[in-house]
C-alpha cells in the first residue's frame, strides 16, 4: 500500500508517482501523481479512492486489529470501554442473528407509528423518534450560540429529505431524473421488504415521494446554509409558534428533555412554516408511511442482510457510483468508530501516535502562525484597525494536537453483543441526553469535535481554534523522517488551510472569542469582497462530470482556505528554510519539492456520480482544481517550474488572485 512505501522512502514523495509525460506548466496534478493515479484505480467498494481514502483504509486495519486483541480477552469487565467497544462490534458481525431477526428489532417503533390517530399522536411520535437520533422532519440541537460563544443554545433546522440534497427532487436535467427514478423503484422495493401489500405500494410511494417534495421546495440551498448569516435567525417561542402553531412545541421539548426555551435559533423558519402547513394537510395514514419509510431506512444499515443490500442499491450505486458494498468488517467497524470513537481513540493513541510527532507536528504550526503574521502586517488592501483586530484573533487561536486532554465519558452506558441495532438506539439515545444537558452548563472548550483515529483536520469558527487529529498527522501528509520541504507542502497546506477558515468568507464574521460579530471596518470588508469575487469567477469556469460545473460560491470558503494554505506554507518553509541547509534532491529544488508535497493530500480517483454529488453539496472543489487552481495564482510557483504566457496554468500578473 501507497502508505507503506511512503514510510520507507528518504524524502516523504516518490517520483515514480509522477507522469512525466505531462508539462507542470500544464496540469501540475497530473504531472506530479499521473502514473499515481493510474497504479491506483477506484476498487468496486469505493466511490473514491486517494490519499485520504487509502490512510483512512489503513487506520481502519489498525483499528481492526484492536478489536482482533480484544477479541481474544477473556475477562472484561462489564461496563469497562474494552467491553463496549468488543461487544459492539461482535453485534454488528453477527449477520446470522440479524437476519434471524428480521424487523423485528424495530417492531415495537413500527407498532408506534401504527398507534398514531391525530397531529398530537404524530407530533409525540416525531420526538420521541427525535430521541433515539432519528431527526424526522427536521432536527434539533444544543450548541454554542454564535454570538455568545460562552453559553449554548437550542437550534432547530430543516430536515426530512430521503435524497442528500433538494436539487435531487427540484432540477429537471437527464441526471437527476435518472436519480429521482431509481428513488422510487428503492422505496418500492423498501416497502415490500417492510411488509406493505404489492396493490398499495405504488400509491403509497406517490404519496411518501410528495412529502419529501414539498419538504425540498421549502428546503434552504446548501449555498445558503454555508452563509451562517442566513441561517442564524433567534426567535423567541412566541415567534416560534407563530411559524408553526400546529406544532406544540412546549410538548415537543418537554419529550426530548429540553426545558422550553425563552429564545432559540430557528436556522431555516420558512421551512417550518412549511411543515405546519404540510401537517396540517397530509392525512394520517400518508404521515404513518412516511415515518415507517425514514425509520426503516434509517435502521436498515442495521438489520438484516436484504435491507443492507437494497439499502446499499440505491445510496451506494446510484448516489456514489459504487460497484459492490464494503466487506462486512469495514461497515461494522465504522459504526463502532463513529458511534464509540473517543472509546477507540483512547486505545489507538496509546498504541499508535509518539511524542516526536506531536512535537514536530507543533514546531511547524508555531511556524505557520508566525507566517500568517507576517502576511498579516503587510496586507495592502486592509487598514491598521482591522489588521489589529485579525492578529488579535489570530494570537487568540488555539490549537488542538493529537487527542484531547480530557475523553468523553461513557459511564451507564449499555452494550450488548447480541443486539446490534439495540446497541445503536441506546447509544444514540445516550449522546442526546449528554447533549440536551449541554443546555444548563457553560460552553466546554476542550471538548473535541472529531476523534483522533479521523483521518481529518478542522477549524472551529466559534471555538476560534484549529484541529489536527493523530491520525492526519502521519505518511504520506506527515512524516517525522521526510524531507522538510515535503512536510511543510503537505501537512502545513493543510495547517495554514485550517487557520485561513478563521479569515475566510465565513471565519471573517467571528471575532476573537469565536462570536458572530463584526470586526471589520466598511470599506476593508468590501476590499475582501473584491478579493473574493474573482477567485469565484475562476472557480465557477471549472467543469466536474457530466458538465456540472463547480459552485464557485459554495466553495469559496475552501478556495480561499487553500490558496492562503498554499501561500502561508510556503513562506513558513522558506522560515525553516534559513536554519537548515538549502539543497536539491533528486534533481528538484527546496521549492519545487514544496509543491509537489501539496500534491500529496489531493491525490484522488472517484467516480462520476460521486463527483456530481459532491458539486451539489460539498463546499470542497474537486481535488485536480484544488491543486491547478491555487497554484495558478502563485507567483512562487510560476518561478519554481517556469511557467510562461502560453502554458495552460498561466495567468496574467494581474489576474492572479491574492487575499491573505
Amino acid at each position: 500500500m501507497y502508505y507503506s512505501r511512503m514510510k520507507k522512502k528518504s524524502w516523504g514523495f516518490d517520483p515514480k508517482d509522477m507522469d512525466k509525460n505531462v508539462r507542470p506548466q500544464d496540469d501540475f496534478y497530473h504531472y506530479a501523481g499521473g502514473n499515481w493515479l493510474k497504479k491506483n484505480p477506484i476498487p468496486k467498494t469505493e466511490s473514491r479512492w486517494g490519499s485520504f481514502t487509502i490512510l483512512r483504509y489503513e487506520t481502519e486495519k489498525r483499528l481492526k486489529l484492536i478489536l482482533k486483541e480484544l477479541d481474544k480477552q477473556k475477562r472484561i469487565p462489564v461496563g469497562s470501554p474494552e467491553q463496549m467497544i468488543r461487544d459492539f462490534y461482535r453485534s454488528g458481525m453477527n449477520l446470522k442473528e440479524r437476519n434471524r431477526l428480521g424487523l423485528k428489532p424495530i417492531e415495537n417503533y413500527l407498532k408506534k407509528v401504527d398507534a398514531i390517530k391525530t397531529i398530537d399522536d404524530l407530533l409525540i411520535c416525531v420526538a420521541e423518534f427525535h430521541k433515539i437520533g432519528l431527526s424526522l422532519l427536521w432536527w434539533c440541537d444544543v450548541d454554542q450560540d454564535l454570538k455568545n460563544g460562552d453559553k449554548n443554545t437550542v437550534y432547530l433546522g430543516q430536515g426530512g429529505l430521503g435524497m442528500p440534497d433538494k436539487d435531487y427532487y427540484l432540477k429537471d436535467d437527464k441526471e437527476s431524473k435518472r436519480v429521482r427514478n431509481a428513488y422510487h423503484l428503492h422505496m418500492k422495493t423498501m416497502f415490500a421488504l417492510f411488509g406493505v401489500k404489492k396493490t398499495e405500494i405504488n400509491e403509497l410511494t406517490k404519496k411518501v415521494y410528495k412529502i419529501e417534495y414539498s419538504l425540498a421546495e421549502a428546503s434552504m440551498s446548501k449555498e445558503d446554509i454555508h452563509d451562517v448569516e442566513k441561517i442564524y435567525n433567534k426567535k423567541s417561542l412566541a415567534q416560534l409558534k407563530n411559524l408553526s402553531p400546529e406544532i406544540n412545541w412546549v410538548k415537543y421539548f418537554k419529550i426530548i428533555g429540553i426545558d422550553t426555551p425563552n429564545t432559540l435559533v430557528v436556522c431555516q423558519p420558512k421551512f417550518f412554516t412549511k411543515v405546519n402547513q404540510e401537517i396540517k394537510k397530509v392525512p394520517i395514514y400518508d404521515w404513518q408511511m412516511y415515518l415507517k419509510w425514514h425509520l426503516v431506512t434509517a435502521a436498515s444499515g442495521f438489520l438484516s442482510e436484504s435491507f443492507l443490500k437494497e439499502n446499499f442499491n440505491f445510496y451506494g450505486k446510484v448516489i456514489l457510483g459504487t460497484k459492490e458494498m464494503k466487506p462486512l468488517w469495514r461497515q461494522v467497524l465504522s459504526v463502532v468508530n463513529g458511534s464509540l470513537g473517543e472509546l477507540m481513540g483512547k486505545i489507538y493513541v496509546k498504541k499508535y501516535f509518539d511524542g516526536e510527532t506531536k512535537r514536530k507536528a507543533s514546531s511547524m504550526v508555531d511556524d505557520l502562525f508566525i507566517a500568517y503574521e507576517q502576511r498579516i502586517k503587510k496586507l495592502d488592501w486592509m487598514g491598521p484597525k482591522t489588521k489589529k483586530m485579525a492578529l488579535k484573533k489570530l494570537h487568540a487561536m488555539n490549537r488542538k494536537i493529537g487527542y484531547p486532554d480530557k475523553w468523553k465519558s461513557y459511564h451507564g452506558l449499555r452494550i450488548d453483543e447480541g443486539d446490534y441495532l439495540g446497541n445503536v438506539i441506546r447509544i444514540s439515545t445516550f449522546e442526546h441526553h449528554r447533549m440536551v444537558k449541554k443546555i444548563k452548563k457553560p460552553v466546554d472548550r476542550k471538548e473535541w469535535h472529531m476523534s483522533p483515529q479521523t483521518v481529518n483536520a478542522y477549524c472551529s469558527l466559534t471555538m476560534n481554534e484549529i484541529v489536527f487529529p493523530a491520525a492526519i498527522l502521519q505518511p504520506p501528509f506527515f512524516n517525522k523522517e521526510a524531507d522538510d520541504a515535503v512536510n511543510y507542502g503537505s501537512m502545513g497546506m493543510v495547517i495554514g488551510h485550517e487557520i485561513t477558515h478563521g479569515f475566510d468568507d465565513q471565519g471573517s464574521k467571528f471575532d476573537t472569542k469565536g462570536n458572530l460579530k463584526n470586526w471589520w471596518t466598511k470599506s476593508d470588508h468590501e476590499n475582501l469582497k473584491k478579493k473574493t469575487k474573482p477567485l469565484i469567477e475562476q472557480f465557477s469556469k471549472y467543469k466536474v462530470a457530466d458538465g456540472v460545473s463547480v459552485n464557485g460560491r459554495l466553495t469559496a470558503g475552501e478556495n480561499i482556505a487553500d490558496l492562503a494554505g498554499f501561500a502561508i506554507a510556503l513562506d513558513a518553509y522558506q522560515l525553516h528554510l534559513k536554519k537548515t541547509e538549502r539543497k536539491n534532491i533528486d534533481g528538484f529544488t527546496p521549492e519545487q519539492r514544496f509543491f509537489l508535497g501539496v500534491t500529496l493530500f489531493e491525490r484522488e480517483n472517484s467516480r462520476p456520480e460521486f463527483e456530481k454529488m459532491l458539486a451539489i453539496n460539498d463546499p470542497h472543489s474537486p481535488s485536480i482544481f484544488r491543486v491547478n487552481g491555487p497554484a495558478s495564482n502563485l507567483s512562487e510557483f510560476y518561478e519554481a517550474f517556469n511557467v510562461k504566457k502560453g502554458d495552460k496554468l498561466y495567468r496574467e500578473p494581474k489576474d492572479r488572485v491574492k487575499i491573505w
